[in-house]
């Protein structure tokens, strides 16, 4: 049987260009060796940090190399210095990744929540009300979030955020490769990147900074990375990575057409089941994603069905070890647990094609039917 992948926001397929640029870049030299083979591995990694930033509209210097996602979000909520002096707290939406959620409580320093609305857009009276003292703060709010793709104003929270002479972090993992992505147009401080949501491999990812940003490393060793991030270079990854992001640039615009089979996908569930919702449809979202549930489903046993049909689907969030839980991000969007119980997110991808979605149909439909039939 062939499989459909519709989990492109768990982690996309390894690119060809990954691919080959990975098994390229495998026989080289230590980056940190003056020798020709050094010199060599060097190039290399800073030729892929050109290639990084120019993704994301950066200097390549503000490029510091991680093992991915998380690592670059942790790396972040380190940032202890804004412009109008030491951070005393943390400001953190309520439908941030766990990578952030939980650094942020781990920080040592107070938190607090930013609530979102029913559509799961950032509330930004609450953020306004936040900022109103003036004490120097560490704002954390993702460009467009992975269970529900809703994309956030984040230029508007950067005005506000730089206008109380605060800083702001926005983990861009999401929406990196899927979206026009400027680091000074968007006003942020600090952007996490993932090399795998890209089709890199697993194990590479960055956090890009304003030129004047001082990041604090949490890996003391060696000095590499400027000295913002100790450990010899995976130089294999980074090279993967660059050539996924050079490949997701070119594919912007194919990007941008899945939003059409998206629209047409959801109403033809939404045709099966007039009952069925989906999270965040009234706001701004990535091309690719839809959330959505029925009342009376279950979201595990309908991953399962799905999977022994062939088609890869998720529940939410990939990143927590294989469960199947209530959403912190519906939960925060004030949706209805008997219904949100039964969510899937389904995120196409560079190899999605028409037949996926209309499979996916088919079995959602022909499982939503038998179950509710059931009852």
């Amino acid at each position: 049987m062939s499989r459909i992948y519709l989990d492109y926001n768990a982690t996309a397929p390894l690119r060809p260009e990954a691919r080959d640029a990975l098994l390229a870049a495998l026989d080289i030299g230590n980056p940190s060796s003056v020798h020709e083979e050094g010199r060599k591995a060097r190039a290399l990694i800073e030729a892929a940090r050109a290639e990084v930033a120019r993704l994301v509209g950066a200097p390549a210097e503000t490029v510091i190399f991680t093992s991915g996602g998380t690592e670059a979000c942790n790396l972040a909520l380190g940032l202890r210095q804004a412009p109008a002096g030491e951070i005393k707290r943390l400001l953190v939406s309520a439908i941030e990744h766990s990578a952030v959620l939980a650094a942020a409580k781990e920080s040592g320093l107070p938190v607090e929540e930013l609530p979102v609305t029913s559509d799961g857009v950032l509330d930004l009276d609450a953020l306004d009300a936040a900022l109103a003292d003036d004490t120097p703060v560490l704002v954390c709010v993702m460009l467009a979030n992975n269970e529900t793709g809703v994309i956030q104003p984040i230029a508007e929270v950067a005005a506000k955020t730089r206008a109380h002479g605060s800083l702001l972090f926005c983990d861009g993992v999401q929406a990196a490769g899927k979206i026009d992505i400027n680091l000074f147009a968007l006003g942020v401080d600090a952007l996490s990147l993932s090399g795998h949501k890209l089709g890199a491999p697993m194990g590479v990812g960055a956090l890009v900074t304003r030129p004047a940003v001082v990041v604090p490393p949490q890996l003391i060793g060696g000095g590499q990375e400027l000295g913002r991030r100790a450990g010899s270079e995976n130089i294999s990854g980074i090279a993967a990575f660059a050539a996924a992001a050079r490949a997701a640039m070119r594919d912007l615009e194919a990007f941008a057409d899945l939003a059409d089979r998206r629209d047409e996908m959801e109403a033809a569930l939404q045709a099966a089941q007039a009952q069925l919702v989906v999270y965040g449809k009234g706001a701004p979202r990535l091309a690719n994603t839809s959330c959505f549930a029925l009342s009376g489903l279950n979201a595990e046993t309908l991953v399962m069905a799905m999977d022994l049909a062939g088609i890869s689907v998720s529940a939410g969030s990939a990143c927590s070890s294989g469960k199947v839980s209530r959403s912190h991000v519906l939960a925060a969007m004030q949706a209805e647990p008997h219904i949100s119980k039964g969510v899937l997110r389904v995120s196409l991808g560079w190899q999605s094609c028409a037949e996926d979605t209309q499979k996916l149909v088919n079995e959602w439909s022909k499982l939503a039917g038998q179950t509710l039939a059931a009852e």
